[in-house]
């Protein structure tokens, strides 16, 4: 449903603040893609459980912890990528193909790589200012796990 109002860019708004040039994401290693994207996830996470009600904060990073890891990362990627644009998808892959000279500590290297992909995917939406299509996905990656945030 369109309703004529312009949404919010939060990158946008920083780039205005800041007095940034507008570069081209596509030039963007998946890398930085990731950085990005590793914050953002998180965001939407902390947003998600605060926005269920207060909570001791000690309990809130208990449960954020639960679902910004490697391995829940790697397993939204998996349950959203049929869902994926050809778009999405090559920027899905060029983030797991990426070498980086780091390894999660509780993490496989598949599990990784995956987690990976997934945070240049969220780090490329973000930057393109399609925050719902990131909304969107998150949710889809998070069905089950949904539910258990709530206990």
């Amino acid at each position: 449903m369109e309703t004529g109002i312009e949404k919010p860019d939060f990158m946008k708004t920083v780039r205005e603040a800041f007095a940034l040039e507008d570069v081209d994401i596509r030039s963007y290693s998946p890398l930085a893609l990731a950085y990005i994207g590793d914050g953002i996830y998180e965001l939407v996470i902390r947003s998600l459980l605060v926005g269920q009600g207060n909570a001791q904060a000690g309990r809130l990073h208990q449960r954020a912890s639960s679902l910004v890891n490697a391995g829940t990362q790697a397993e939204m990627a998996k349950k959203m990528k049929p869902m994926l644009t050809e778009e999405e998808l090559q920027v899905y892959r060029r983030g797991r193909n990426a070498n980086s000279p780091t390894m999660a500590k509780h993490a496989t290297v598949s599990e990784y790589r995956k987690a990976t992909g997934f945070e240049a995917l969220m780090g490329y939406l973000y930057l393109e200012g399609r925050t719902d299509r990131l909304l969107e996905l998150v949710k889809l990656g998070l069905k089950e796990e949904l539910c258990d945030t709530k206990n």
